[in-house]
């Protein structure tokens, strides 16, 4: 191996490499997260992460790169934009309560198999221009504190609902990390925090997730609730959901940065199966083998079939009723539905059928 992966011609190169396989910035830094892992320890004796077990069960390998991958000495950080193209707008959707709502991440195919792939093939190239090296990518897939790591690459600013922000690209990206024990030039160099006087994430947020800029209190967030969350969905929080049934965008949706933030040119990110407002009775009649086929490689697929169904019901409970035929409607297709679910989906069918009876 020889120090042409220090140079600025190889790093320039590396950029051109990282657009050729789709990224739209690249930057590296060090491995140095002592600020953060302070402020991960915090949020976790507060108990925040709720029943996500596996952000302590690392202990510090999260925050210190060596230590899950020894010898790592500098990160990269990539950053892939995603947003769908020609989706139906988020604003339609969450006013129409008959429509489910689906995290705008989510409506395409999962990003974890494509960012890793791509990333790979960068390290290919690299390989062949400086030799082997010691090496692993990652994208929302181990414990890494990705946005602490892409922060202080310069890609965005940790913002106060706690979603990194790009000045040119608001928060509607991917991120994706190579560990690496190439001692490279850092180039990365972390940037402002742009958020000012702003709380249009906190204000918006439907159950108040966010109880202080830049602590976010996940047992309360619709995205934990719908995603994370195994369980029963806390009562207090199911009106508030809405017709949210796979992840909320609220607090990206009023980010005013979001304003620069450009769609996806990823095909794989294009909206499959009618996900951008699909009609929340059709996807409660899905048989399980619906379910499997048409969310193969779909990141949805990882909640199973039965918390899917949970979380529609949730979503038919909070529809109302335009009379009471429609009423009867809904209620009927809850209860075909009941014999045929787990006992905690039962438990959300009843809450729905009750709060039908109840609604105006």
């Amino acid at each position: 191996m020889n120090s042409l992966y220090s140079s600025q011609a190889f790093l320039g190169q590396l950029e051109s490499w990282a657009r050729e396989f789709g990224f739209s910035q690249i930057a590296i830094t060090g491995t140095d997260l002592g600020e953060h892992e302070t402020q991960l320890l915090n949020w976790l004796n507060k108990h925040y992460h709720g029943e996500m077990d596996y952000m302590q069960r690392h202990g510090s390998k999260r925050s210190r790169p060596a230590e899950l991958e020894p010898g790592t000495l500098r990160v990269i950080s990539v950053r892939m934009d995603y947003f769908p193209p020609e989706s139906v707008s988020i604003q339609k959707v969450l006013k129409n309560p008959a429509l489910g709502f689906v995290s705008r991440y989510a409506t395409g195919r999962d990003y974890h198999k494509l960012i890793r792939k791509r990333l790979q093939k960068l390290v290919d190239k690299m390989q062949q221009a400086v030799g082997p090296f010691g090496f692993r990518v990652f994208t929302d897939s181990a414990p890494v504190l990705e946005k602490a790591l892409a922060q202080n690459a310069g890609l965005g600013w940790i913002g106060k609902h706690t979603n990194l922000i790009n000045r040119k690209a608001g928060s509607w990206f991917f991120l994706g990390e190579i560990y690496t024990d190439l001692p490279l030039a850092i180039n990365g160099q972390k940037v402002d925090n742009h958020c000012g006087s702003c709380q249009a994430c906190m204000d918006i947020c439907p159950t108040r997730a966010i109880v202080a800029p830049y602590q976010l209190d996940a047992r309360r967030c619709i995205s934990y609730l719908t995603i994370e969350l195994k369980t029963s969905i806390p009562l207090e929080f199911r009106k508030a959901i809405g017709n949210r049934i796979y992840g909320c965008d609220d607090c990206q949706l009023v980010c005013p940065w979001n304003r620069f933030s450009r769609p996806s040119n990823e095909k794989d990110f294009r909206v499959r199966h009618g996900l951008d407002a699909p009609e929340l009775l059709d996807l409660f009649a899905w048989s399980e083998d619906d379910f499997l086929h048409r969310m193969q490689g779909s990141p949805i697929r990882r909640i199973g079939y039965m918390q899917w169904l949970r979380n529609i019901a949730v979503a038919i409970g909070n529809i109302s009723p335009h009379s009471e035929s429609h009423r009867q409607q809904l209620v009927n297709t809850l209860k075909k539905r009941r014999s045929q679910v787990t006992p905690l989906v039962q438990e959300h069918i009843d809450w729905a059928i009750q709060a039908l009876s109840t609604s105006t």
